[in-house]
């Protein structure tokens, strides 16, 4: 399929006859001129349910020309589904939907398009083996003369990055780009089908704190040009700086709708969670000397053959967390599979307990006992179209209790599995669910609980948070302590500063490949901090 759209796409000249091409209806005219604070969506009364779920409980939302309003709320708690039936993914049970003031039925996102809305999506919709151009235009490739018609595009599409300061290459490959330049691709191809309305699904999730203030300042330059743009999240921070309103919904119904600048982060977590949320998290010292991981002089390559980490050391005790900052993209995620033997190391050695685990194989180092909580949740580290009790056994499937003789043990691994959704609180319907239909924050905790099962010598836990709402990550936070606490060496890899901050013994930061130092975390300065991420060695780090 993606060689046949490739060819498609590239294809210099079309048939003497070609077929009529499907456009996009043209946006009505009552969506042609917009009032800045005019109230350009209203849903009223939205229903929605799935077999055994209320998803959207008689809701009420509506978003003015010229806001970013924020729509806040727990994994779970509805927010993704209100949009997708706003954006013509779902079909509501009941309800109203008013754009421009006039009743409309969404029935696809074809139809939400022509009404100006577009939204970007939290898991991208991009064709890897693409090229970010041919990704934009995907559906409306422009054609002049029977033929394909490139610089048309390409001239909006600058004019467009230009007015909204997105820099991307558009010849590069997506598979070439970083997790934050797909994100900013995303963004292009709604902005590419000139819609006005724009819902922004968890967009920092995969983007750096660089990243998040650039994509801040575009978002409040298109506020003030009339853009209604729905932001959802579940991060505080991000809803006090970007929003103008905050609606909060709980298990499907909307708690309030309040000004942003009328209320507080400790608010808006209560009535997110229904309770206190405990922000600090109790540091403990590390109280052994002993080395349960040793880097040393490590060099590997990236996919494209280019050198990635340039000779990276450093060791982590038993008992200690040892945090990895850095913008994404500086080696990161070459550095998290060289560890877990998915990467090759070009030289250099990786030390467990004193005995070299350098490129072996991924089986001996989870036998070595090596747990890994990978950055991309989904695509390594569940299999999203098998149950909840397949999922917990991916490393442990091929032997007893589970196994024997090639045969799965189904009465152990039911058990197991139970056990385990009780003890870390995977919140699902049947341990035979399967994982697709969970939320975010329920998958990382079924990856949590399967691989700290155990005590492992060693955690990599890559941005363990990330795209998870309040509850979710004080939850996961705690884990990581009591893991801690239990004597295991942690490599927290995370883009979030407040969270290497609060849980790390140790800082280390990375840029292009070297580590620039390394901190203990009492004596941190964070303008120190920034320049390391910037690139600057200081004379205070290891």
């Amino acid at each position: 399929m993606v060689r046949y759209v490739a060819s498609r796409l590239r294809k210099i000249s079309l048939t003497a006859n070609p077929p009529p091409k499907e456009k996009l209806p043209s946006q009505p005219a009552f969506a042609e001129k917009v009032e800045i604070g005019s109230t350009v969506v209203e849903m009223r009364g939205i229903t929605k349910r799935f077999p055994g779920v209320l998803a959207n409980d008689n809701i009420n939302f509506d978003v003015k020309a010229g806001e970013i309003h924020a729509l806040l709320g727990e994994n779970g708690a509805g927010k993704t589904t209100l949009m997708k039936i706003l954006y013509g993914l779902y079909r509501k049970d009941s309800g109203e939907i008013f754009v421009h003031g006039q009743k409309v039925d969404i029935r696809s996102p074809r139809e939400a398009i022509s009404l100006g809305i577009g939204m970007v999506h939290q898991h991208f919709m991009l064709v890897s083996e693409l090229t970010v151009i041919e990704n934009i235009v995907l559906g409306l490739e422009p054609e002049k003369r029977g033929l394909l018609d490139f610089k048309s595009a390409e001239n909006k599409i600058s004019e467009i990055m230009k007015r909204h300061e997105f820099k991307v290459d558009l010849k590069a490959k997506i598979w070439e780009l970083s997790v934050g330049e797909q994100q900013r691709v995303e963004i292009l191809k709604a902005l590419y089908r000139d819609v006005n309305i724009l819902i922004l699904d968890e967009p920092t999730a995969v983007l750096s704190p660089t990243e998040v203030r650039e994509l801040f300042k575009a978002l409040r330059g298109m506020a003030e040009e009339g853009y209604a743009i729905i932001f959802i999240t579940h991060k505080l921070k991000e809803v006090m700086d970007i929003s103008n309103r905050v609606t909060v919904l709980r298990k499907g119904k909307v708690i309030a709708t309040v000004e942003t600048s009328k209320t507080s982060m400790r608010e808006l977590a209560r009535m997110m969670v229904g309770r206190e949320v405990i922000f600090q998290i109790e540091r403990v010292p590390v109280k052994s000397d002993e080395v349960i991981l040793e880097v040393k002089d490590l060099q590997a390559l990236d996919d494209r053959g280019m050198l990635a980490l340039k000779g990276v050391s450093f060791n982590i005790r038993r008992g200690e967390i040892l945090g990895l900052a850095g913008v994404s993209g500086n080696g990161q995620s070459e550095l998290e599979e060289v560890l877990v033997n998915l990467r090759r190391a070009k030289a250099g050695k990786v030390l467990l307990c004193g005995r070299e685990i350098s490129n072996r194989s991924t089986k001996e180092v989870i036998e070595q006992g090596v747990a890994y909580i990978p950055e991309d949740r989904l695509g390594k580290g569940v299999i999203v179209d098998f149950p909840i009790t397949k999922n917990v056994i991916l490393k442990t499937h091929d032997g007893e209790p589970f196994s024997r003789k090639g045969f799965l043990n189904d009465k152990e691994i039911d058990q197991h599995s139970q056990k385990l959704v009780s003890k870390y609180d995977v919140m699902t319907p049947s341990i035979k669910t399967y994982v697709r239909y969970l939320s975010g924050g329920n998958i990382q905790k079924l990856i949590l609980a399967r691989e700290m099962d155990g005590t492992p010598k060693l955690l990599i836990a890559s941005q363990p948070t990330r795209g998870l709402d309040v509850g979710a990550t004080e939850y996961i936070r705690n884990m990581l302590v009591q893991q801690k606490k239990n004597g295991t060496a942690i490599l927290l890899i995370s883009e979030d500063l407040d969270e290497i901050l609060s849980l790390s013994d140790r800082i280390a930061v990375i840029y292009e490949g070297e580590i620039m130092g390394i901190i203990p975390t009492e004596k941190v300065n964070i303008e120190e901090l920034g320049l390391m991420m910037a690139g600057v060695k200081p004379k205070s780090a290891e």
